[in-house]
């Protein structure tokens, strides 16, 4: 897809104000959003579940990439699904644990086709949720097999991304920022549910290996892959894309709910994760969302699958007493309220940007299922107090 920077007059919402049919117009508010309700954001999170589970078999609304977003053991319905088993265990609601149940029994508990692509992995946490609720070995065998094969000629290609060579030969490691939402929870997953070190110890190599080389040190913000560290916008500033910046965050978030309290990177996960919070609230908009290009924000649309994913981060760190500064849990609040006015009363988020790899346009009515899981996500932690 094209690069674009998202600095066009048109971005600025239409007049400010492009509003999705039957939703409610984004405002600028820039007091803090009060704490919300509970039951308000779990009744929410159910509405927009609701209608995407409810729409399955149609998928009329995707613009770009509609073969990955029908694509059952894909990363788009493997993101969405991560959403729908976290919720499913946050609710208690037994409607949409079946969800995920049945889509692995229909799949025959499969991986993508590309044995070392990270997007053909992420489906793997669904099946080891599903391990967790009935230890059959059958839920995890095509993924215990994968990886083994992996363990047994690990890739060692240059960490480059180069285009115009179909696949580039650098994904069969992680390259890009999004795999690491895709991959390392499946990686760290296994190893928990097998007790076999061996797969959290690839995974936290490999996931080192991709920080160090994406990582802003300035910034402390991912870029999506090699191309961008030293593409600049019209302005001279770096490009950070939001989602992109999305799946790494909410990735360490996955990968801390698995790792062990003593396990000798999590102090090195938790400073990561400090850094970027710290970096996401001092670059959040004044409506309560972010940007699609993180430093980038003059006329920018509302963006509701980054600003999702971040919000999810925020409220966990500070559930869990990571974030322990108020301005952490003002901004979590804020990027909720921003999600709520993005969902129309029949319960369809809107404002996502549609399949990419960087800033790219957003259209009032776009939605996605990536970014249901994110919402997903993030209703799973606004609104509950620290455990």
């Amino acid at each position: 897809m094209r690069v674009s920077l998202i600095l066009t007059a048109a971005l600025a919402m239409t007049s400010a104000c492009a509003t999705a049919p039957g939703a409610v117009a984004p405002s600028a508010a820039s007091t803090p959003a009060p704490s919300p309700k509970e039951a308000e954001v779990l009744a929410l999170g159910r509405k927009v579940a609701d209608w995407q589970l409810s729409r399955m078999d149609n998928f009329d609304y995707t613009r770009t990439y509609k073969h990955n977003t029908v694509d059952p053991k894909g990363w788009i319905q493997g993101a969405l699904y991560t959403g729908v088993f976290t919720f499913a265990d946050r609710t208690g609601d037994p409607k949409y644990a079946q969800a995920v149940l049945a889509h692995g029994a229909a799949q025959n508990w499969q991986l993508g086709r590309r044995p070392l692509h990270a997007d053909d992995h992420v489906i793997g946490q669904s099946w080891l949720w599903a391990y967790g609720k009935e230890a059959d070995p059958v839920r995890i065998a095509a993924l215990r097999t994968r990886f083994d094969a992996i363990l047994a000629n690990q890739p060692n290609e240059d960490l480059a991304f180069q285009d115009g060579v179909g696949e580039p030969p650098c994904q069969t490691r992680w390259c890009w920022s999004d795999a690491l939402y895709m991959a390392p929870a499946s990686w760290f997953g296994l190893s928990k549910a097998t007790v076999d070190p061996r797969y959290a110890a690839y995974a936290d190599k490999e996931f080192w290996a991709t920080t160090d080389y994406l990582l802003d040190k300035d910034n402390d913000l991912y870029f999506r892959d090699s191309r961008y560290l030293t593409r600049r916008d019209d302005q001279g500033r770096k490009i950070f894309w939001s989602r992109g910046n999305g799946w790494s965050y909410a990735g360490i978030v996955n990968v801390l709910k698995l790792l062990p309290a003593d396990h000798p990177s999590r102090p090195r996960y938790i400073a990561l994760f400090k850094a970027m919070s710290a970096r996401l609230v001092a670059i959040q908009k004044p409506d309560g969302y972010w940007a699609p290009s993180l430093l980038a924000p003059e006329g920018s649309p509302p963006e509701t699958s980054g600003t999702a994913f971040f919000t999810y981060g925020l409220a966990w760190g500070v559930n869990n007493g990571v974030l322990t500064e108020p301005r952490f849990r003002a901004a979590a609040n804020k990027g909720w309220a921003a999600l709520e006015r993005a969902v129309t009363p029949e319960g369809k988020l809107v404002w996502v940007q549609q399949v990419g790899y960087a800033p790219e346009q957003v259209e009032p009515d776009d939605t996605q299922l990536y970014g249901v899981g994110a919402l997903l996500l993030a209703a799973t932690e606004v609104g509950r107090g620290r455990r």
